[in-house]
């Protein structure tokens, strides 16, 4: 039937379900069951997400067209990964993508043998097709180098006390006595860096990249301290090289540290989901309507630090719209500061299940679910 004055008009707007479905298949699965219920509605589908994967293709959704680049991955092989060229002629880099936690191959070497070289590759390929502008997504790393690799990508120098030529992986790092930034791209002075980041940390010390997320890539405690101390080391040698100090800077250890090298680079840092939120123009796609659905893969307190879902309900909240989570998971602990924020929070789970059926059935469950909670809300037979 076609839309009346009291059709529903719903946003969806949520990130993705790691290991089982991208952020715009699980929108697309959620409309599939509001439609069931409410045929006429009015579905405007804003897949979301908060600087890690899946952010490129967030980015994308408004338009522009994506790049396929050959650089090297952590591990140092050469490898195919995909950025974004946006319409307006800026462009988008995804961590993930090139130096990415999930890669096997990258994680195939230990931590301190893993390098950012492919970023800074990226950004000198782009540049050389005319880009100025960029959005770095910084999450879902597996490297730890201060972000040393991305600006020896752009042509910083490393060099030993005999002056010997450094790699830009941690394990060299602690061998660092001088930096040459001579040979940086003269272009970048041209160039602004906009990071895309929920973390808040600095490059060292115990609040530091290598102190709070160094174990989840590889690295040991008995390695914690002198990985920090080659990161301050790098620190203690390039900031006065470039005129710049920015190792305490909110999200310089975004990243393994690549924070770091963006602000010395001078780069501005905003939460990727806000990023992602004007990008795709949520706040148009509220105008007029009367629910949002958001969610993500799982749901807790971290939620409400900055992730996608909690963005998506701050700008619902703002434009007068009830917000609702629809999440593959929600810890039950957390649903009183949850509720706090959103018009209920639901998980498409029907009872007792595996995670392999989860996720092998996750686009019919949330269809399902969707389905059941339009009914609710809109007291549909």
């Amino acid at each position: 039937m076609p839309n009346s004055p009291s059709s529903p008009v719903v946003v969806i707007a949520p990130d993705s379900f790691k290991g089982s479905l991208s952020a715009e298949q699980v929108a697309q699965a959620i409309a599939a069951g509001i439609q069931r219920a409410r045929p006429d509605a009015s579905v405007r589908i804003c897949p979301m997400a908060d600087g890690g994967e899946g952010t490129l293709d967030a980015m994308l959704t408004s338009g522009g067209e994506r790049r396929k680049l050959s650089v090297r991955g952590a591990a140092g092989p050469v490898r195919e990964a995909l950025t974004g060229l946006l319409a307006d002629g800026s462009a988008i880099i995804e961590t993930a993508e090139i130096v990415g936690i999930t890669d096997p191959v990258g994680m195939s070497v230990p931590v301190e043998a893993r390098s950012t070289r492919g970023m800074g590759e990226a950004i000198r390929t782009l540049m050389d097709a005319g880009v100025r502008r960029f959005f770095v997504a910084l999450g879902g790393s597996s490297t730890n180098d201060g972000g040393a690799g991305l600006l020896a990508g752009l042509g910083l120098k490393l060099f030993d006390a005999q002056d010997k030529e450094l790699d830009a992986t941690p394990e060299q790092l602690a061998h660092l006595a001088r930096v040459d930034v001579s040979q940086l791209d003269a272009r970048l002075a041209d160039t602004q860096f906009v990071g895309m980041s929920d973390v808040d940390n600095p490059l060292t010390g115990a609040h530091g990249a290598t102190a709070v997320f160094g174990p989840q890539k590889g690295v040991k405690p008995e390695q914690l301290a002198s990985l920090d101390a080659a990161l301050a080391r790098f620190a203690d040698l390039l900031e006065p090289s470039l005129g710049r100090t920015a190792r305490e800077q909110p999200g310089a250890g975004a990243a393994g540290g690549l924070g770091f090298a963006l602000h010395m680079l001078g780069a501005q840092f905003e939460p990727g989901a806000e990023t992602v939120a004007r990008q795709i123009g949520l706040d148009a796609a509220l105008e007029g309507a009367n629910w949002l659905i958001t969610g993500e893969g799982r749901s807790d307190v971290q939620t409400l630090h900055g992730k996608a879902p909690f963005i998506a309900c701050r700008h619902a909240q703002a434009a007068g719209v009830p917000a609702t989570l629809l999440s593959g998971a929600v810890d039950s602990a957390a649903l009183p500061r949850l509720a706090e924020y959103f018009s209920g929070c639901f998980s498409p789970a029907p009872g007792p299940i595996t995670l392999e059926v989860a996720i092998r059935d996750a686009a019919r469950l949330l269809a399902d679910e969707a389905e059941q909670l339009t009914r609710l809300k809109y007291g549909t037979r």
